[in-house]
């Protein structure tokens, strides 16, 4: 019996491999008809329109959105070192060190600070009035973090730089 099984394993009925054979070349086709020139020409637009420095991007940005980013990021700079560049990576904006150090973002409804998933999971406790995932925390985009807890998180994000670099 279990030999039979193995048998049949192996093989499969031509009108599959006919089945599988149309499916494939359909889902080609399409992919090649979508790249016509409207589509090159909407992907042009999307490139264009999206932010080449963080003051295009809060400029984009609407209030009251753009105020809490706006503590948000003085909070971050008042911590980060001096070398540090801010810098639109992922099409949102952060700060950059000897590494990526911190993004932050607006959506329709929240704003996000993106500090990497283990600064979330050492400040576990201090977190929990705000909504987290993996590596995000989601805040009001009318109440920013408190800046105490953005600079916290900074350093913490700083010092991790630091040791990932004397590696």
């Amino acid at each position: 019996m279990i030999q039979h099984l193995r048998d049949l394993r192996g093989s499969v009925p031509p009108f599959t491999k006919l089945v599988r054979g149309c499916l494939g070349y359909h889902s080609r086709m399409k992919k090649t008809a979508s790249r016509g020139k409207s589509a090159s020409k909407k992907g042009a637009k999307l490139r264009s329109a999206r932010p080449k420095t963080v003051d295009e991007y809060l400029t984009a940005v609407p209030q009251p959105a753009r105020a809490t980013l706006s503590k948000v990021r003085a909070a971050i700079r008042s911590v980060v070192p001096a070398e540090t560049t801010e810098v639109i990576s992922y099409g949102i904006p952060g700060f950059k060190s000897s590494g990526m150090l911190i993004w932050y973002a607006a959506f329709a409804d929240h704003c996000s600070l993106f500090p990497t998933a283990g600064v979330i999971e050492r400040l576990k406790q201090e977190l929990k009035p705000f909504r987290t995932s993996k590596g995000t925390i989601h805040f009001p985009v009318d109440k920013p973090l408190p800046a105490a807890l953005v600079k916290k998180i900074t350093k913490m994000r700083v010092a991790d730089l630091e040791v990932k670099k004397r590696r």
